[in-house]
């Protein structure tokens, strides 16, 4: 999954940036308070992207 279509889905949800930091950025769900770093690569692992919208609460 690229990363730009990841943090669209993101936003899209109501996550906003927490903090960018050195190779990750730290996204955080303010409905359930979770925070997930999300790395700064063009392309992402689809396990890992459903690992981040899993632990944020936005997938089933």
């Amino acid at each position: 999954m690229k990363r730009q279509e990841l943090l669209r889905k993101l936003r899209n949800e109501g996550c906003v940036l927490f903090r960018a930091g050195g190779n990750h950025d730290i996204y955080i769900n303010p409905k359930s308070g979770k925070k997930q770093p999300v790395p700064r690569h063009s392309e992402i692992d689809e396990y890992l992207a459903k690992h981040i919208l899993r632990y944020l609460g936005l997938e089933q």
